[in-house]
């Protein structure tokens, strides 16, 4: 059964931002609308209550009744516009995610295929191609593109981002500030260097609050527009603290371990077991501490667009890199091909070009964003995208000539401890790896991922069909874990053989399941 109030409320009319971007096909504008991409990391979707929403109370409340966070003006977001219910990080890491994000390519032919290696300098990024278009374009955050350097501030290779001032390679720092010789991190070390320290954090310096405050000064100083702007907020990844009062807000809600934490059917592949760590309580308050401060601070920035009369004419884009497990299965953070983690939220706020209030269901990825955005403001790349268009999809138009409703997604390279890749469908998942059997997800009856079925007779012609679908695309787009032995024998298999399966896997489980600390 639904949430049957959430859902209403959801559905109701969401002020004048909603009202605004209702308004279809109303005429010309004299510019082209604004682009303002806020950007979370590892934030689950079912932290906001507008993707709760679209969930079954069992499936929302993961953490227990208590454990409902409100996000007002992220909701307020998913009323003005799209919420797309199924849209995966192309790799549920930073570094792959976020290339695939900016330049509309797959990880692995980004250059950035793992944490911490840099965006090849071929890479034409959307904001290079709205520069283009006469477009003043700009980045505030976390960027996680030019290599090891930590923090890295305003990288030499701007990639279209024109203001990356504020633009800072690494690290998850608590506070920021500004000084005569540039930004920096304000809180350092006996020895001058900076640390995660968050203790005197405010308003003005906790980077949340920072970042939104260069993203309000960016907007007035381009009202006239257009402009493009990505706010990359590094919260709510680890460590999870957060200022006050955000600190202490949820200090006295009990969170519930997952129910899927205490179930670990014995032929999940070794990415779905348990990590090591205990579920624990002050985490997942300051957890959501971090969240409300994001929803705050998105709050702010909606009303520093009405106030310059901006709302009518910017198109706002909310999402995340990857997802965060937050207890489920036993896990935390990311790097598996999970709901939790590798399923983000993305909402698209469009006025004048996209209908509010709607929920969109197609499996997307974040290779899919850059393609997206330019077939809505009508322009073109230079042709190296390999994501896909869904513009027409979000309009509620015909689905482009050859779609398929699959979204592929990856991460790891042949020589990393966790390396695998598969194709996700609204109900289905089939994901190979070079540590364990194939795996076959069935969403509608088996929503947090419990069965494998792969194995069933019954499951054959759909592992059959995915596995075609997964073949093509890793050939066409040079899918790196194809070169590997039993991952090759097993697609293989999977697309062509009569006979029984037979597992070519050494029985181990890789040495980590999650990439270092970013």
């Amino acid at each position: 059964m639904r949430n049957v109030t959430r859902r209403s409320l959801l559905a109701a009319a969401g002020g004048a931002l909603g009202a605004l971007a209702a308004r279809r096909g109303s005429g010309q504008a004299t510019t082209r609308p604004n682009v303002l991409v806020i950007h979370c990391d590892e934030l689950s979707f079912r932290a906001l209550g507008c993707y709760r929403a679209q969930l079954p109370a069992e499936q929302s409340l993961v953490w227990g009744t208590q454990a409902a966070l409100y996000t007002p003006n992220i909701d307020r977001l998913a009323r003005a516009g799209v919420l797309c219910d199924r849209f995966y990080a192309a790799s549920p890491v930073c570094t792959p995610s976020r290339a695939a994000f900016v330049s509309g390519r797959y990880p692995q032919n980004t250059g950035a295929v793992a944490n911490d290696l840099p965006l090849a300098d071929d890479v034409e990024t959307f904001a290079a191609v709205l520069a283009r278009a006469g477009y003043a374009t700009g980045y505030a955050g976390k960027w996680h593109l030019d290599g090891a350097a930590r923090p890295g501030w305003t990288p030499a290779r701007r990639f279209g981002f024109a203001d990356n001032r504020f633009m800072f390679n690494r690290g998850h720092w608590k506070q920021l500030e500004d000084t005569t010789q540039g930004p920096r991190v304000r809180a350092v070390n006996a020895g001058g260097q900076p640390t995660y320290a968050v203790a005197g954090a405010d308003a003005t310096s906790f980077t949340t609050d920072f970042l939104t405050d260069r993203t309000i000064e960016f907007a007035e100083r381009h009202a006239a527009g257009p402009f493009a702007w990505m706010l990359s907020i590094p919260d709510p990844h680890d460590p999870n603290t957060v200022r006050p009062p955000y600190d202490a807000m949820f200090a006295d809600v009990h969170f519930d371990e997952p129910a899927s934490a205490k179930q670990v059917p014995a032929d999940l592949p070794g990415w779905a077991q348990p990590a090591a760590g205990r579920f624990a309580q002050a985490p997942m308050q300051r957890y959501f501490g971090m969240v409300r401060c994001i929803d705050d601070n998105v709050g702010r920035i909606l009303a520093a667009l009405d106030r310059l009369k901006l709302t009518e004419r910017t198109i706002i884009v909310f999402t995340a890199d990857h997802g965060d497990l937050c207890g489920e299965h036993g896990r935390h953070n990311k790097g598996v091909p999970l709901e939790a983690s590798a399923r983000i939220p993305f909402i698209i706020v469009a006025p004048g070009l996209l209908k509010a209030g709607q929920v969109d269901r197609t499996p997307l990825t974040t290779a899919d964003f850059k393609p997206t955005l330019l077939g809505l403001l009508g322009l073109r790349s230079a042709g190296h995208d390999e994501g896909r268009n869904a513009a027409p999809l979000l309009r509620g138009d015909r689905a482009p000539d050859g779609w398929r409703n699959e979204a592929m997604v990856r991460i790891g390279t042949a020589e990393s401890g966790n390396a695998w890749f598969g194709v996700f469908t609204a109900h289905h998942k089939l994901i190979l790896s070079p540590y364990d059997p194939p795996c076959l997800f069935d969403l509608s009856d088996d929503p947090f991922e419990l069965r494998n079925r792969f194995a069933e007779p019954g499951q054959r012609e759909l592992v059959r069909s995915l596995s075609r679908s997964l073949r093509d695309h890793a050939q066409r787009y040079h899918e790196p874990l194809l070169a590997i032995t039993a991952v090759k024998a097993d697609l293989d298999w999977c697309v062509e053989a009569t006979t029984p399966y037979r597992s070519t896997h050494t029985p181990r489980r890789p040495a980590r399941l999650v990439e270092p600390e970013e």
